[in-house]
């Protein structure tokens, strides 16, 4: 079973998008995407966002 990771390589922020891309079998940059566009009327999605940084753990090298 695939873990969720914040990914080291495909990171813009904290990596959280790109791990769930990664983790999803999606481009990375299509995830940032939907992310934007469901950012707009879902605000408190920023605060899942920052959440997300301290729960999910960092990929290893």
């Amino acid at each position: 079973m695939k873990k969720l990771y914040r990914s080291k390589k495909n990171r813009i922020l904290t990596g959280i998008l790109g791990g769930l891309g990664e983790y999803t079998n999606v481009d990375p940059t299509v995830v940032r995407i939907i992310f934007m566009v469901l950012l707009i009327p879902f605000l408190p999605l920023v605060l899942v966002y920052f959440i997300s940084t301290f729960i999910i753990p960092e990929e290893s090298s």
